[in-house]
């Protein structure tokens, strides 16, 4: 592997789900991939490669075209190119994966956003004829963007370039620096031929250069669930208050949600928030038992030491306290064909809560062609910008660079119903913008 990738988190016997997005620019053979990891592991159904067999042997083609294990959609069988984001499931003896096969048309960008925003790890695959081309870049950023934790750098179709060394080290180290520019401290490299089976699941020997692993062992490997909530601090976003009154417990009072992140212990000390109240969990409670902790991801019923007034959209944090906040600095991708403008008003969806927002300023947007950021008045579909937001009640925020669960936000259009808009928390605000007025007015 070059010297420049940058760390790489492994280790042995790693057990967990992994979500895995996958990246690149049309016909760099996303589909292809993953329909070879699907095939090559014995994922596919007899009656789905016999479809794909039919649907080949009609387009003139000798063997199966793996592509089609994934894009499902007649519009995207017809164009050769995918659309929407498929999402596959497989399994190996050491690992769970979900993968999403995200759209490398530039039209598509907000369904990559879509893809990457729950992955992992990112895989960007690059046509070694090629090297990097715009939307290589553009989807290498987004996952930047977007803090996947681990990027996979797929130089793929390496047999049209004759599986020559150098043609790999010169794509790594171009892809190395904008790594770089972009903040990705984890990364790697895997030179593969989809169409072959070439260092997918096997080892290649047409490439005897290459030290690694092969992709799917190197997928096995990867250790980021340590990365993940497990370890941060505790957040527990209330989405509902039970009462059952039963004749155990008259006076039963619990709250039911999910643990986004860190570990919940009963007797650890919590914060009610955005009231501020301090309490103590008394007991954790599921439908198997009861439970002495419970990582992220669990759902559970949490009861207090404390009888206070908590509703839906409460959060119990533990740890560093979050912001409470109605002022925010987000990064928004916009997902609408009406732009997103200065006093643009909308519901505004964090976690468990619900409040109107309006927009202030529009700081800046994203050139993904160059990487750069431009001054901006406006955010038109498919459009990555930074953005001001002012809410008509606090919402409790980290940053979604230290909680994904509590920095992601959706923006919802308050007449149709439908979303407008997906973004992260940068930082909250003392104050909105001047003239940016008030979102509950």
């Amino acid at each position: 592997m070059p010297a420049a990738m940058g760390r790489v988190p492994t280790g042995p016997g790693t057990v967990g789900l992994l979500r895995v997005a996958t990246a690149g620019s049309v016909d760099d053979g996303k589909s292809t991939l993953i329909g070879r990891l699907l095939y090559d592991t014995k994922a596919v159904f007899e009656d789905q490669l016999t479809a794909v067999q039919h649907a080949s042997t009609r387009r003139g083609y000798r063997e199966p075209d793996l592509a089609l294990l994934v894009d499902g959609l007649r519009a995207e069988r017809e164009q050769g190119i995918t659309i929407d984001v498929a999402y596959r499931y497989f399994a190996t003896p050491n690992r769970s994966f979900v993968l999403a096969d995200t759209p490398g048309h530039a039209q598509y960008t907000r369904n990559m956003v879509t893809g990457a925003s729950t992955a992992d790890v990112a895989i960007v695959l690059v046509d070694a004829r090629n090297g990097l081309v715009e939307q290589s870049r553009r989807h290498a950023t987004i996952a930047a963007l977007l803090r996947v934790r681990h990027i996979v750098l797929a130089v793929n179709k390496m047999d049209l370039v004759g599986f020559a060394e150098d043609v790999f080290d010169e794509i790594c180290a171009e892809f190395a620096a904008l790594a770089e520019r972009r903040g990705v401290t984890s990364w790697s490299a895997v030179p593969v031929s989809a169409l072959h089976g070439d260092n997918v699941v096997a080892v290649s020997r047409r490439t005897p250069w290459y030290g690694g692993t092969p992709l799917l062992a190197h997928l096995e490997a990867l250790q980021v669930a340590a990365a993940r909530a497990e370890d941060a601090d505790p957040r527990f976003p209330v989405q509902l208050v039970l009462r059952p009154r039963t004749a155990e417990h008259p006076d039963f009072r619990g709250y039911a949600g999910r643990v986004e992140a860190g570990t919940l212990r009963v007797g650890d000390p919590v914060t009610v928030l955005p009231s501020g109240i301090p309490t103590t969990i008394a007991a954790i409670d599921t439908a198997d038992g009861p439970l002495d902790e419970a990582p992220a991801g669990r759902s559970v019923v949490v009861r207090l030491a404390d009888e206070i007034d908590i509703g839906r959209g409460d959060l119990l944090a533990g740890g560093a306290r979050p912001a409470v906040t109605r002022h925010l600095a987000a990064t928004v991708c916009w997902l609408a064909e009406t732009p997103l403008r200065p006093g643009g008003r909308y519901w505004l969806r964090h976690t468990t809560r619900e409040v109107r927002a309006i927009a202030g300023r529009i700081e800046s947007k994203l050139d993904l062609s160059t990487v750069d950021s431009r001054d901006a008045d406006s955010l038109v579909l498919n459009d990555i910008g930074r953005v001001w937001l002012r809410t008509s009640a606090p919402l409790v925020v980290d940053p979604y660079l230290r909680h994904r669960a509590t920095g992601a936000l959706v923006l919802v259009d308050e007449l149709s119903g439908g979303t407008v808009g997906a973004g992260f928390v940068e930082e909250a605000l003392d104050a909105a913008p001047d003239g940016t007025p008030d979102a509950g007015s």
